[in-house]
């Protein structure tokens, strides 16, 4: 691996660990660099997920105040998480690389026309259960533990996205606020990373160089990102989502 080469992987990690502490989709700027460099499409998926274990876990960290009064939510939704992440890796191995080409983009998709809509459905979903007086599940219930299983078996497959599609979904069947359940994002998309990761580490083929540079880059990236997500305004992050999540899915249908 030449120095230029080393340069862009780090910068890609910079660039990756900060959107997806605010958004998410970072792995659709690391994973084409990888590739560039000449890593097999696997070992590349595998070293992108090793290496962006630090930077979700920084972004974590640059929400801590936000997810403040959070754990126990945060420990049940890990662990949908954590069994998905798992089952996620399993299946990178199993299935041809191609499998989830179909479906990606139908699901970022999906994901955004939710966030589009989530301040209008979640009022009314809320007047709806004022009528029937009924109350909001602090976790979201079996269906948001459902959806996040599902949604961490394919973050642990691939991860591109899985931010924006965690943020759809919580958004949608929590009662609280965005940046808030953006915490919770940045905590879940750790778990996964890291469950996913932890498997590799024994069945997989990686590139210690590529997973130290993503590394440092991506920690670096989360701590930046923590900074400017936690100022922006709700409006601003959900338009930020929706752009990131439509050049996500350009990008996804042009590879």
């Amino acid at each position: 691996m030449s120095i230029w080469e080393s340069l862009a992987i780090f910068v890609a990690g910079v660039s990756a660990g900060t959107i997806n502490t605010i958004v998410g989709s970072g792995t659709l700027i690391t994973f084409p660099v990888l590739l560039a460099t000449g890593l097999p499409p696997v070992t590349a998926t595998v070293s992108n997920a090793l290496g962006l274990i630090p930077g979700s876990v920084s972004g974590a960290i640059g929400y801590r105040a936000e997810l403040k009064g959070q754990r126990t939510r945060v420990l049940r939704l890990g662990v949908a998480a954590a069994i998905g992440g798992l089952s996620g890796a399993v299946l990178l191995l199993m299935l041809p690389p191609t499998a989830f080409e179909t479906i990606v983009p139908v699901l970022v998709a999906l994901a955004l026309v939710l966030v589009i809509l989530q301040p209008r459905l979640s009022k009314a979903v809320q007047q709806r259960r004022e009528r029937n007086g009924t109350r909001t599940h602090a976790d979201g219930g079996p269906l948001l533990f459902g959806g996040l299983l599902l949604a961490s078996v394919y973050g642990g497959y691939f991860t591109a996205a899985q931010g924006i599609i965690y943020l759809s979904l919580m958004g949608m069947l929590l009662d609280d606020s965005l940046q808030r359940i953006n915490a919770v994002k940045n905590v879940l998309a750790a778990v996964v990373n890291s469950i996913a990761a932890l498997f590799f580490l024994f069945v997989a083929d990686f590139d210690w160089t590529a997973v130290l540079l993503i590394a440092v880059g991506s920690t670096i990236g989360g701590q930046i990102g923590a900074k400017i997500g936690r100022r922006l305004h709700p409006t601003v992050l959900r338009t930020l989502i929706v752009i990131v999540g439509t050049l996500a899915i350009v990008q996804l249908l042009l590879r």
